[in-house]
């Protein structure tokens, strides 16, 4: 699981929905998800602090979590199915017992932001949905790769071996 956070909500411009966009910490892959409306709505709030009257949908679903004896733990988008995400909450108590939610990443993201959980994303998501934020970032690390493959030598692969053989003794 690769740790993310939430950079913002942009509009699709071809279809007017808007996507939550999340980054990794160094900023090299961002991953847009199309979410509804309200939930945007509802995360645009919580970035800029915007106060309501009244709790909405997701700060109540922080309060029952909170006083039924819980905290969430962290959010994990661990699956994408024809363009579907899949996402848990994990919520645990103070004895360390922890309780899995399914939810809809808009939803799980809403609800992280309140409880400053961390969002995580997992490998496979990542290569499915991604974006390079840096490309040449990745080019020179692929040029190194390159390189390092060009450089191996058969008596490199004979030097694992043994190095194995000595391991495993």
């Amino acid at each position: 699981m690769i740790e993310m956070k939430v950079m913002g909500i942009a509009i699709d411009t071809a279809s007017g929905s808007p996507i939550i966009v999340l980054n990794d910490k160094e900023n090299r892959k961002a991953l847009p998800i199309w979410i509804g409306s309200a939930e945007a709505s509802a995360i645009i709030r919580k970035m800029e602090n915007i106060k309501v009257i009244r709790p909405m949908t997701h700060d109540l679903i922080i309060d029952v979590i909170e006083k039924t004896g819980y905290r969430v733990d962290r959010v994990e988008i661990n699956d994408v199915e024809k363009e579907t995400y899949y996402s848990i909450i994990y919520l645990q108590d103070e004895n360390g017992n922890e309780v899995e939610i399914d939810s809809r990443p808009s939803d799980a993201i809403a609800i992280a932001i309140r409880a400053e959980a961390p969002i995580y994303v997992s490998v496979k998501v990542l290569a499915d949905g991604s974006v390079s934020c840096d490309s040449e970032k990745d080019e020179a690390e692929s040029q190194e790769f390159r390189n390092f493959i060009q450089s191996i030598k058969p008596s490199d692969f004979e030097k694992l071996l043994k190095d194995d053989k000595r391991i495993d003794q």
